[in-house]
């Protein structure tokens, strides 16, 4: 089942990490967008964040799922979920960005229907402290997609 977050918890905090370790960001975002989890059972095994960023755009910010549930449909259910608040807010687009190491990320954004749209060149090497890994690869450009709804 899909909510609206009223509060984060340190469990909240958690998930968001997964996809982002820059907690000054993850804080920034968390108190401009909308936060929606995913529970189970009363434990909320995902997460994810929508932002308006310009008008009739909204952008997804953050999407995580505990690793014991990767793979079962619950990233592309909260990507279904931002979708439909974007429809409902009269948005003719969504967006998102990820890093240029995230495979599986990248294909499940386009799986959903994102395509391409741009590259920010050395946006993680300018705007995180430490390297990013994933995949054995450094993840050094955002790679921005958009889904036109």
């Amino acid at each position: 089942m899909i909510s609206l977050c009223k509060f984060l918890t340190e469990r909240h905090y958690e998930l968001l990490s997964l996809a982002d370790d820059n907690q000054q960001a993850i804080n920034d975002y968390t108190l401009r967008g909308k936060v929606y989890i995913y529970e189970e059972q009363g434990q909320t095994i995902g997460i994810v964040v929508g932002l308006l960023t310009r008008p009739n755009t909204l952008e997804l910010v953050n999407l995580a799922v505990d690793p014991q549930f990767q793979n079962k449909g619950i990233g592309r259910q909260l990507i279904e979920h931002i979708i439909t608040v974007g429809k409902e807010l009269d948005c003719h687009t969504i967006t998102v960005g990820t890093g240029n190491s995230g495979i599986g990320q990248l294909k499940l954004y386009q799986q959903a229907g994102f395509r391409m749209k741009s590259i920010d060149i050395d946006y993680f090497i300018k705007y995180y402290k430490d390297p990013i890994f994933e995949n054995g690869i450094q993840c050094k450009d955002m790679v921005r997609l958009e889904l036109e709804i």
